[in-house]
């Protein structure tokens, strides 16, 4: 048995009372054992925390950890361009051991700004050297293999045989699914309708019934996206996916930028989960997704970073802030999405959506002890004497304030050091790697 104790922090529960006071937490193993003002019991390890905000871990539902090695490879260019002439290709050219350092990279820049959880996507080949990664680093994740099997300007090494790609699948869901701990989950991953055929998809909605896993895919993120799925499919993407039996609480859907109001009730009405990923809609040009709307709904909405390559960081203080700010101004009211809300995404809507709300999004007595403490105490973040601290968190923060990370009741950042990943090992191979991908791909 191993136990932590953090003293004297400003604790923001996110408990039903959303209570905020100053407090300990006791953690035992990978729990939370307590939580009082005064916790007067030893620990292995005492961390004290007086002047700082202790937090949940914060999720995000929906990234391509793939494709992290690749950021600042394809700017500038809408979502289809995007896919068939830079992220593609660079996904075809991965090897074993550049998807394992684009794990790494994207693990790293998580932990250091105070993500505990998320819901991966990867690339069609070496998707264990990922779940390698995510084991080594102490991350808790939710990881697919990308599927393609159909689709225009894909590259041969990511076209996949419908067969061949579910047995994979398969194998690597009995192998790793609720391994170490349960920290370490599966999903199947379908990339889009546009990459899929019927028939795979069909495949993916019974097996993931018979596993119990859950489906994480893209819909409706661009426009042109759309019009290729009506022309093939005789049917717009939420349509078409409720049509087959696939939406669902099982299901979880990145992006959804442009549904009409059908698509908004079905996604709301089936209990369908939506990852939001504002940034990198800002940057594809991708649209602004219609998230009030959604949540008055009651859909669960969350949020996600997408992939480095169309967001360009992993930082999601800098996402929470867009997902409040875009939607004031595009609906002219200040008040539509409060920062209380767009915390509640980050934290309680992400533990929905990975379908893990009794362990994690909050800081209770019996919840997984994925923990996160922030300094606010500095200059960018003053004067805050008094100040509400989750609009400090959405609108001020950033992800240098975050000093300790804990996942699953294990320390992997502290006073902003990596203590499970090698930082500088990491960015000098990650350096080395993409050379040797853009020489080969004459980028």
């Amino acid at each position: 048995m191993s136990t932590v104790k953090i003293s004297k922090g400003t604790i923001v529960t996110m408990n039903k009372g959303r209570e905020i006071f100053k407090g300990d937490i006791f953690i035992k193993d990978d729990r939370i054992d307590e939580i009082a003002p005064s916790i007067e019991r030893n620990a292995d390890i005492e961390i004290d925390a007086e002047g700082k905000v202790i937090i949940p871990g914060l999720i995000q539902t929906h990234i391509h950890l793939t494709q992290t090695l690749f950021k600042g490879m394809a700017d500038d260019l809408e979502l289809l361009d995007w896919l068939r002439k830079r992220i593609w290709p660079l996904e075809g050219n991965h090897t074993e051991e550049t998807n394992y350092i684009s794990a790494k990279l994207g693990l790293a820049e998580l932990i250091k700004s105070g993500t505990t959880s998320i819901i991966d996507m990867e690339t069609v080949n070496h998707t264990e050297a990922t779940l390698n990664s995510i084991d080594e680093s102490g991350f808790r994740a939710i990881v697919g293999k990308c599927m393609m099997d159909y689709g225009t300007g894909v590259p041969n090494s990511l076209m996949e045989n419908t067969e061949e790609s579910i047995r994979e699948s398969v194998r690597i869901l009995k192998k790793w699914h609720k391994s170490r701990n349960g920290r370490i989950q599966y999903a199947f991953a379908p990339r889009f309708v546009v990459s899929c055929t019927e028939e795979l998809l069909v495949k993916v909605r019974d097996l993931s019934k018979e596993y119990g896993v859950m489906v994480h895919t893209h819909a409706s993120e661009n426009r042109g996206e759309i019009e290729l799925v009506e022309k093939d499919r005789g049917m717009r993407n939420i349509k078409y996916l409720h049509k087959l039996g696939i939406t669902g609480e099982d299901l979880i859907l990145a992006h959804c930028v442009w549904l009409d109001d059908e698509e908004m009730r079905i996604l709301a009405d089936t209990g369908t989960k939506v990852a939001h990923c504002p940034n990198s809609n800002l940057k594809l040009a991708s649209g602004i997704a219609k998230i009030p709307e959604l949540l008055n709904l009651g859909a669960n909405v969350s949020i996600g970073i997408d992939g480095a390559p169309c967001n360009n960081n992993l930082d999601i203080f800098r996402e929470m802030r867009s997902a409040a700010l875009i939607q004031k101004a595009r609906l002219l009211s200040p008040t539509v999405m409060p920062a209380e809300k767009v915390f509640e995404l980050a934290t309680l809507n992400g533990a929905k959506a990975m379908g893990m709300e009794d362990d994690l999004g909050s800081l209770e007595v019996g919840k997984k002890a994925d923990i996160v403490i922030i300094d606010l105490n500095k200059i960018s973040n003053a004067p805050n004497a008094g100040a509400n601290i989750i609009s400090q968190l959405v609108y001020s923060a950033s992800a240098s304030d975050v000093e300790t990370t804990i996942i699953d009741g294990k320390i992997v950042m502290k006073d902003r050091e990596l203590l499970t990943l090698n930082e500088k090992s990491i960015m000098s191979d990650a350096n080395r790697l993409i050379k040797g991908q853009m020489d080969k791909l004459k980028i």
